[in-house]
């Protein structure tokens, strides 16, 4: 975006930078009108494209998750969600070691969640002092192994957390990362992670859609980061893996209104540990598995494809990157081939799915007239 060298993000380019890192086999996202968007060493722009394409900005001030995320759902934020890249200050710290009742805390620090229970695992399992961290999101993060820590008292942790971070530090979101294992080598992080997000404004795309009989299907994180407000069915998965087949599943059941997904792999696995062959093989597996979904969807389906901000692999540090991100959209029913240009806001996705359902957004434009 032209205001990324204010974030330290000049340069940045998350699908170009793995593109040129190797031939990745893309040919139905190629399909779907990807290289349409802007030149891409690989996917050529499609003659004749079966979706329609474009770029979003993300005009929200931040580049976090909840920001890109509430900015589609129509919620553009003029101020960020704070950020703690050299951890979090002994006033913050120490407020939670005596309100939670702990003896003391190990890190402090931005971490990749794997890499610091590694490091810091076997002296928490000695010290009993649970794990704080943090990264490029606007989080507070508490790993503590699932024997030392039962998980009711991690929670129990992670409240005060929550209640402590407010105000000027009101963080995006507190989250409790349990673990188990016996030493470093064998350390793992369980399912019972458990996000505590900052409830967004009432005035958004899900509790609109809700409130007017809708369904709001979540499948992955997408619950957590609106703190459930306007969600109807929470679908739990784990990984791409599992966000794919949920989202198939969904789309097979009996419902209307919205289904919403995240790929949480792009992001935790390779974007942030800085895995350029990673993400491209996930681009692929993702690429491959498309046609269940477009298989799986109704003549009147719609699917949008879009992120909630950058994250270059190829690019210094562990930080999200503030860039356009792209915008594919298809619908058996939908034209094809149409340039919906660069998007003001992400807000224009929520504007649409609204436009669709006979509703309306306060921000953004939608652009299903275009294709419809």
């Amino acid at each position: 975006m032209p205001d990324a060298a204010a974030w330290g993000d000049a340069g940045a380019d998350t699908l170009g930078n793995i593109l040129k890192s190797r031939d990745v086999r893309m040919p139905n996202l190629q399909k779907l009108g990807l290289g349409n968007i802007r030149p891409l060493n690989g996917v050529p722009a499609a003659p004749s494209p079966i979706g329609s394409y474009g770029k979003c900005t993300l005009k929200s001030n931040g580049k976090d998750t909840t920001t890109g995320h509430w900015e589609m759902a129509g919620i553009v934020l003029e101020k960020a969600f704070p950020t703690f890249p050299n951890g979090f200050p002994d006033r913050i710290i120490n407020e939670f070691v005596s309100e939670a009742k702990v003896p003391g805390v190990l890190g402090n620090f931005p971490a990749s969640g794997t890499e610091i229970i590694k490091e810091l695992g076997e002296e928490h399992v000695k010290t009993g002092k649970p794990i704080v961290y943090t990264s490029a999101d606007s989080v507070f993060q508490i790993a503590a192994h699932e024997e030392v820590v039962p998980i009711d008292r991690l929670y129990e942790m992670c409240e005060i957390a929550r209640r402590i971070l407010d105000g000027e530090n009101k963080v995006g979101r507190v989250i409790a990362r349990p673990f188990l294992g016996s030493n470093a080598s064998d350390f793992k992080r369980t399912e019972n992670r458990h996000d505590y997000a900052v409830a967004p404004p009432k005035a958004n795309l899900l509790p609109l859609l809700k409130d007017n009989g809708l369904d709001v299907v979540c499948i992955g994180k997408i619950a957590s980061i609106y703190d459930s407000v306007g969600v109807t069915e929470d679908l739990s998965a784990k990984n791409n893996e599992q966000t794919i087949d949920q989202t198939i599943n969904a789309l097979k059941a009996d419902s209307h209104g919205l289904i919403f997904s995240n790929l949480v792999d792009f992001d935790m696995l390779f974007g942030h540990r800085r895995d350029t062959e990673g993400y491209a093989r996930a681009l692929e597996h993702f690429d491959a598995r498309l046609p269940e979904i477009f298989g799986a969807m109704s003549d009147d389906d719609l699917l949008i494809l879009t992120a909630d901000h950058g994250n270059d692999p190829t690019f210094p540090g562990s930080d999200h990157t503030r860039e356009y991100v792209p915008l594919l959209v298809y619908g058996k029913s939908a034209k094809a081939g149409v340039n919906l240009g660069t998007r003001g806001t992400l807000a224009d996705i929520g504007a649409t799915v609204c436009h669709n359902f006979g509703l309306a957004l306060p921000d953004g434009e939608s652009f299903l007239s275009d294709i419809r």
